[in-house]
């Protein structure tokens, strides 16, 4: 695999803090995305008291390669999981609060009545809290996704991931188009909840491309996006191309402003959910 340059370095985080949090989801048996996808920026966010929730298990039931969250049998549906999680938001005091989940093709609603449960625990709790979540895109079923929308998360989170034309390498179970709708159509189903989409880069793809695929998120009038480095999880995984110089994470920020997007984070270590309280540190109209 390519050496890291400088950029993509993490810095070293209080461990105690960290270890804080760890140990309060295991007590409470949960999972986050932050272990599972062996994301770079797991110490700064444990030691913040952040996580993102992983919910309904730890295995998908997709083969995304890209991803490290391990592919094959699913698990039964934890029925304790949003009280637990709701138990966490409150012990750690958060104020933003992201849920995501594996891909669950094998369950009838691909799990969306567990995101609207989850949801609705948070919010019985935690009033005051804002809630993110990232979620998979249901094989397109609407019914499925109008599920979610009736719980009234602030935030409906659905990566791209990347360009449409490596899609059939990187996503072979996904739909660049089915993606896009997902986004449209949380517009055309609710009223004020924000859509946020994120890809990364580093996997060939050229700046126009990366263009086109803001001008397209833009089309379904998509609020937020993030933007950040692809980092190999194995050498089993797909492979990486470049590592993307800090200044072309700043031109797409620039490009993704100028676009029309709400907020937009991108640069080498972010990630979908990395400070994703921080939207909320936007002018007071982006405040619900």
């Amino acid at each position: 695999m390519k050496r890291k340059p400088e950029w993509i370095k993490t810095r070293l985080y209080s461990v105690r803090e960290g270890m804080k949090v760890t140990n309060l989801l295991k007590s409470l048996n949960l999972n986050t995305v932050c272990a599972a996808a062996k994301c770079p920026n797991i110490g700064e966010c444990y030691s913040r008291k952040t996580a993102t929730f992983m919910i309904l298990g730890d295995v998908c039931s997709r083969n995304c390669r890209f991803c490290n969250v391990s592919e094959g049998s699913t698990q039964k549906v934890d029925i304790n999981e949003p009280k637990n999680i709701a138990s966490a938001v409150s012990k750690l005091e958060l104020k933003h609060v992201v849920i995501t989940s594996v891909t669950r093709d094998d369950l009838p609603d691909g799990g969306a009545s567990h995101f609207k449960n989850v949801i609705e625990a948070i919010r019985d709790e935690n009033i005051e809290v804002t809630i993110e979540v990232l979620i998979p895109d249901f094989k397109g079923d609407i019914d499925a996704l109008k599920t979610v929308i009736t719980a009234k998360p602030d935030i409906i989170n659905h990566n791209l991931e990347t360009i449409e034309r490596l899609y059939d390498d990187v996503r072979q179970m996904a739909s660049y188009k089915q993606s896009l709708e997902l986004l449209d159509n949380v517009k055309k189903y609710s009223e004020g909840i924000f859509t946020k989409s994120g890809i990364m880069v580093g996997l060939s793809e050229k700046q126009e491309e990366v263009n086109k695929l803001m001008d397209d998120l833009r089309e379904v009038d998509c609020d937020f996006i993030t933007i950040g480095q692809y980092l190999m999880p194995s050498k089993d995984h797909y492979p990486l191309y470049e590592y993307v110089e800090p200044k072309i994470f700043d031109e797409y920020k620039e490009t993704a402003y100028q676009k029309g997007f709400k907020h937009v984070a991108s640069g080498p270590l972010v990630r979908s959910s990395y400070f994703a309280d921080q939207v909320y540190d936007q002018p007071e109209e982006l405040k619900l």
